[in-house]
Parts: structure tokens; C-alpha cells; sequence
């Protein structure tokens, strides 16, 4: 592994896996269009377009690439150890791109075999429009095996969980950054912009030349606009709301290394707290600590959402003031399966990698919710996140 991104010995060995998972099935290939399981593969990064692309990954051959022509040049810096390609000028073409596909596959002599796909065809980005794979390649028997990559992206293996840890570091700057410029009379914009800009900043002096971020502010924090009263709705947006005396605020901050994510959030108080605020918080903070010392391998996790949502009813929280689960998968993606919630009963496996973010959210008043990123263990959890939770350590007094 390079210090910052996964080692392309762990993308042969993630491809040479898919290639025995397909050839029990009698697949003589799989194409792969979703560009997040292409990266999972391969390591290979684009900027996702109208632009159709796609990994052939054949049971007895080299991988090869499906690709625009603008894309060409890149791919051979991003991934030189695919050699071959399947190249069309644009789209939509002339010709359209699914049937260069097609005809790059009836030359491998796959035009008449059973192909595995992740996905009929190359997703709607953009207003892409395009044939089914099975509609260009009539000859071709076509199945559906993404399970076998959704499968392989539950467990992380030690490159992803090293990742996953240093995100975590960096989420971390981000936020102290974040609490640090908070100031009644500050817009949210103003606050999550300095610290986001700033702890990128540190960010990529410290990591040096060998990480890549990909985007210009690979660390942020911020509040989504979670400010005062607005802090009650879950998934609130950004608005530029000016920061008050009293408000809670809920916030976010993370970062990206080598594709990977970690999730860390907090729940604030601007000014003395008030005894509403102290107490919903508190009750917050014991229903993420059940639920943290209830995270371990071989339980369900259905059985973790159920220890959060116990201490709710516990303290009499009503159950309108509960609106999401206890957490989800983090990895490649900032949601990704299994899901912490009563309809998931998906065993804990080491390596899995979840949010715990049980929250309480009242109308009007305020919403309380911290989130930390763990890593199962073989005899318990891992919380990678690392900023206070406690009640004294996130009011902010000026």
C-alpha cells in the first residue's frame, strides 16, 4: 500500500477474487459499470459523466478498461498496470459508445458467452441514455452478480481500516478548527469555510507529496445548517444561518484519504446551557454510549439499534422526537450497507465499519445527536473518532 491509497497487490488480489466468484457460476467475464465498483477494483478515479465507461475483467485475461477518448491519457496515469482498452470518441456518437462495447467484447470472443454484470447497463449520469448491455449483446447471457462486490465491501480489510483511521485524524482538526471560530454573530459559511479550508490545508502539508486528495478541500466540517431551532431537522441544508446565543448546533466534519471516510459529529451549545437543552443531551449521550458498548462481533445489527432506542424509552424520550436509526456501513461511500436499524440482521463482523449516531430532535427547539465512526473488532469495537463527547467540552462560553 502507498502510505495514502490502497495497494495495487490488494486490487489484484480484490479482482482475482470476483474472477473465481463468476467462474463458479460459469461466467466467462464480468463488466462492471458503476465507476465506485471500477475504483474498488482498480484503484482508478474519474470524473463521472454522460460518458458511459466500465471494467471488463475477464475470468482468463487482464482487466481492460471501456473509456472516452479524453480519458484515455488519464487512465494510463492514474492506473498504468491496465494495459489494454476498449477507446470511442464520445458520446453520444455516431455509433454509441454500448455498441463499441459490444463489439470490443465480440472481439475477446465474449459475444456469445454468460457475462456477469453489476448493473444492466452504465447508469442515467447526466442524462446518459443508453441500450442494456443484453440489448447490444443479444448473443451473450447476461446476469447480475454486484452482490459479489456490495459482499466484498462489508468487511474491511487492514489498507481500508488504516485509511479509515486517518480520516479520522483529520475529521478530528476539522472539527476542533470548527469549534474554535464558532462566535455568536458568525454565518455557519463563514465558520465551516475557515476550518475546512484551514485543516486541508494542514492536511495535505503534513501528508506530503505521496497523498493525493482529489478535491481541493479533502477535510471539512461544518453544520448543514443544523443551527438553533433548524438543528431538528436531521438532514437540514446549508442556508448561511448567523450563529446566535443559546443555539445548539449540530455539526459534521470528516475527511478523505484514498477514497475512504470516517464520520465525526457533535452536538453544541453556544452560550450556558439551559436545563431542556442539558437534558435531552445527556440522554443523547447515554443512548450512543449503550449503543457503543453494545457493538461487538457476532450480534445482529438490529441488536444495537435496539439498545439505543431502549434508553429513549427509558428516559420517556416521545417516540416523534426519534426520526432515523442508530447508524450505518462507512467506507468508500458516507452511507453504505449493513445498517444499524430493527430491519437489518446482518451479523457483526471484524472489519465492519459503522456511524453511531443515535439522535433525539424536537420541533422548534432543537435536535442532539454526536456520531463517531467504529471498527469491529474480534472482541469488541474500535472508536476511531476521538473528540470529546461530554457536555462541558462542546459548550461554547464567550
Amino acid at each position: 500500500m502507498g502510505r495514502y491509497r490502497i495497494s495495487w497487490k490488494t486490487h489484484e488480489k480484490r479482482m482475482n477474487y470476483v474472477r473465481s466468484e463468476i467462474e463458479k457460476h460459469g461466467c466467462a467475464a464480468m463488466v462492471l459499470f458503476s465507476p465506485l465498483n471500477v475504483f474498488y477494483l482498480t484503484g482508478y478515479t474519474i470524473i463521472s459523466t454522460e460518458r458511459p465507461t466500465a471494467l471488463i475483467l475477464p475470468v482468463q485475461d487482464e482487466p481492460i478498461l471501456f473509456i472516452p477518448r479524453l480519458e484515455e491519457d488519464h487512465s494510463k496515469f492514474r492506473v498504468p498496470q491496465i494495459k489494454k482498452r476498449i477507446v470511442y470518441f464520445e458520446y453520444p456518437g455516431v455509433e454509441h459508445p454500448m455498441k463499441v462495447l459490444a463489439r470490443g467484447l465480440e472481439e475477446l470472443k465474449l459475444a456469445d458467452k454468460k457475462i456477469a454484470v453489476d448493473a444492466p447497463g452504465y447508469p442515467g449520469i447526466m442524462g446518459y441514455v443508453g441500450p442494456s448491455l443484453m440489448e447490444v449483446l443479444p448473443s451473450a447471457k447476461i446476469e447480475n452478480f454486484g452482490k459479489i462486490i456490495s459482499d466484498m465491501r462489508l468487511v474491511k480489510d487492514d489498507e481500508e481500516l488504516a485509511l479509515i483511521r486517518e480520516s479520522a485524524k483529520w475529521g478530528n482538526l476539522a472539527h476542533r478548527l470548527l469549534q474554535e471560530y464558532v462566535y455568536p454573530g458568525a454565518s455557519e459559511i463563514e465558520v465551516a469555510a475557515r476550518a475546512s479550508f484551514e485543516a486541508s490545508l494542514a492536511m495535505i502539508k503534513a501528508l506530503g507529496p505521496e497523498f493525493e486528495p482529489v478535491t481541493m478541500l479533502p477535510a471539512s466540517a461544518g453544520f448543514r445548517g443544523q443551527i438553533g431551532p433548524y438543528s431538528a431537522y436531521p438532514h437540514m441544508l446549508t442556508s448561511n444561518i448567523i450563529i446566535r446565543e443559546g443555539d445548539v448546533l449540530v455539526t459534521g466534519a470528516g475527511a478523505r484519504i484514498g477514497g475512504y471516510n470516517s464520520e465525526l459529529e457533535r452536538t453544541m451549545i453556544v452560550g450556558k446551557p439551559n436545563e431542556k437543552q442539558i437534558k435531552y443531551f445527556n440522554i443523547m449521550v447515554k443512548a450512543q454510549q449503550a449503543a457503543l458498548e453494545a457493538f461487538k462481533p457476532g450480534i445482529k445489527c438490529c441488536d444495537v439499534n435496539k439498545v439505543a432506542f431502549k434508553v429513549f424509552k427509558e428516559e420517556g424520550v416521545p417516540q416523534e422526537y426519534i426520526l432515523h436509526r442508530v447508524g450505518h456501513g462507512i467506507g468508500l461511500q458516507g452511507h453504505e450497507p449493513p445498517w444499524i436499524e430493527d430491519g437489518d440482521t446482518t451479523i457483526l463482523k471484524p472489519g465492519m465499519v459503522f456511524s453511531c449516531e443515535p439522535g433525539i430532535y424536537i420541533p422548534g427547539f432543537a435536535g442532539f445527536r454526536h456520531s463517531d465512526t467504529v471498527i469491529i473488532t474480534e472482541d469488541g469495537v474500535e472508536i476511531v473518532t476521538f473528540y470529546p463527547r461530554d457536555l462541558d467540552s462542546l459548550t461554547i462560553l464567550h
